[in-house]
């Protein structure tokens, strides 16, 4: 490529920037003037609803004025404006610190207001200032970057001795030589440039932070890396923007001057000093004097700015590592695959104008029961096994205690009363009251006419309410039983005759 191509080329690319983008379509100036008069010097962030009904006022303020001859103003309404300004990389829009949607300017819009600031100030191409700033710039760098030990001292040692011949001739009464207003008027212009210059170098670095964002999460969605590996990659970028790249050598350069209070409190000083010197007020203005008094705030403001995108880009960052499940976007890329398939299939087997009834969203699966619980390995942990060895304090007991607590003896009552019924005689018990109060004491417990009872019933017996009773017999009989203590107890219960053996024998 020849030289003249390659100056081509590099041209043709800065007029591709937004910044030149802006600045050279038909209604520059428009453009210009509502970003200047929305966003101030500052770039304070404008909600969006507020900002379409500033573009829509001032345009008409603009279109109906007859000072400007009718200048020709952009149509549509303020919301497709913006959108088309978005469109064109001259505004962004974010969320602020309380979740509402703001417009910022990016900063390509920042460079071109910057430059058509620049353009409209009144200052001199060649003056005094101008060659003693850059004779000194230049000085100071070489004494800083000189690689040469003995030529970095020997600057030293003359700016020493400068510096000490001036504090002699001031300190014995020497004449001061003032500054003159041209002088002072240069100072102060480039002084301002300066600072203007500082939102949109903070704007590229956010910029810059919101690109590598979206770079990550674009790595995210693809897959084809593990995530730890694109979070290290981000981490890496990160490093090397502020290190790397001329924006967050700059941001890191402020930065450090702001942790600095004692530099943070010299600079401070040194813009009210100026401010206060006595050509200051013939040669500012209110709002240079503005700028130059708010440049401290200035700074911090872009410090936030960017810090609090870093955060997001953080936080956004966190939020997907720790909500995203790459099974589920898996399963539902094989869905779509096979619906697109499915649907290639249907069309090269129908005509042009077939047509066919998709349900909007699929039918209700009838499932009769969805299980509730799963399986817990806990649920299946034995029981602590018990400890065989004794308890030292517990008292002992004996098993006749424990079975004299126990239930009915069911098993040597009925052996007992089938004895007493297979030998039946004129002086056996008739009754089932008579049959237990024969019986020996341990057999003789509360629980054992609960037991008798139940062998009644089992066979059957039962008292007969219709059946003709003898002159004198009672309906119930008083059984009388004996605690395990040895104390006694009655209890009325209905009167059981016990069945004739030899009767039923004699009968048979």
């Amino acid at each position: 490529m020849s030289q003249i191509a390659g100056e081509w080329a590099k041209v043709n690319g800065a007029f591709d920037q937004p910044t030149l983008t802006l600045l050279h379509q038909r209604q520059a100036p428009v453009v210009i003037t509502l970003f200047r008069a929305a966003f101030g010097r500052d770039n304070t962030p404008v909600p969006t609803a507020r900002l379409h009904a500033q573009v829509e006022e001032h345009l008409a303020t603009l279109g109906s004025s007859d000072d400007l001859g009718g200048v020709e103003v952009p149509t549509g309404s303020g919301r497709e404006l913006c959108h088309r300004w978005m469109r064109g990389q001259w505004l962004v829009r974010s969320l602020d610190e309380r979740g509402h949607e703001v417009y910022t300017l990016t900063s390509h819009a920042q460079q071109a207001l910057e430059l058509v600031k620049t353009l409209t100030r009144d200052r001199a191409t060649l003056s005094e200032h101008r060659i003693a700033t850059i004779v000194g710039t230049v000085r100071r760098f070489n004494a800083e970057a000189n690689p040469d030990r003995t030529t970095r001292v020997t600057l030293l040692n003359e700016e020493i001795a400068r510096l000490q011949a001036e504090r002699d001739r001031l300190v014995d009464g020497a004449e001061m030589v003032s500054a003159t207003e041209d002088w002072m008027s240069e100072g102060f212009t480039e002084l301002i440039s300066l600072v203007s210059a500082l939102p949109s170098d903070f704007a590229r670095v956010e910029e810059r932070f919101a690109q590598i964002r979206a770079e990550i999460l674009a790595a995210f969605r693809a897959e084809d890396r593990p995530a730890g590996e694109v979070v290290d990659a981000y981490l890496e970028r990160a490093d090397r923007l502020m290190t790397s790249t001329p924006e967050g050598r700059a941001f890191e350069g402020a930065f450090g001057l702001l942790r600095d209070d004692a530099l943070v409190a010299q600079l401070r000083e040194d813009l009210n000093a100026l401010l206060e010197h006595p050509l200051a007020d013939r040669i500012l203005g209110d709002v240079d004097r503005s700028e130059l008094r708010g440049t401290v705030k200035l700074v911090r403001d872009g410090l936030d700015r960017v810090l609090t995108q870093r955060s997001r880009v953080t936080a956004t960052l966190k939020d997907y590592i720790v909500s995203h499940d790459a099974a589920r976007d898996r399963e539902l890329e094989q869905t779509l695959r096979h619906l697109e398939a499915e649907l290639t299939t249907w069309m090269g087997a129908t005509g042009p104008r077939a047509t066919l009834d998709v349900p909007l969203l699929p039918a209700r699966a009838g499932v009769e029961h969805l299980r509730e619980k799963f399986y817990d390995p806990a649920d299946d942990v034995l029981p602590e096994r018990i400890e065989r060895d004794p308890v030292p304090d517990a008292p002992s007991v004996a098993l006749a205690s424990l079975m004299a607590q126990g239930g009915p003896q069911l098993q040597l009552l009925r052996r007992r009363l089938d004895e007493a019924l297979a030998g039946r005689t004129t002086a056996s018990a008739a009754t089932l009251g008579e049959f237990f109060d024969g019986l020996e004491p341990s057999l003789r417990r509360p629980v054992e006419i609960f037991g008798l009872l139940h062998l009644a019933a089992d066979r059957s017996w039962a008292a007969d309410a219709d059946e003709p009773r003898e002159p004198g017999v009672q309906d119930t009989e008083t059984y009388t039983a004996v605690r395990p203590d040895g104390t006694a107890r009655t209890f009325t219960v209905p009167r059981l005759a016990l069945p004739d053996t030899h009767e039923s024998e004699t009968s048979q």
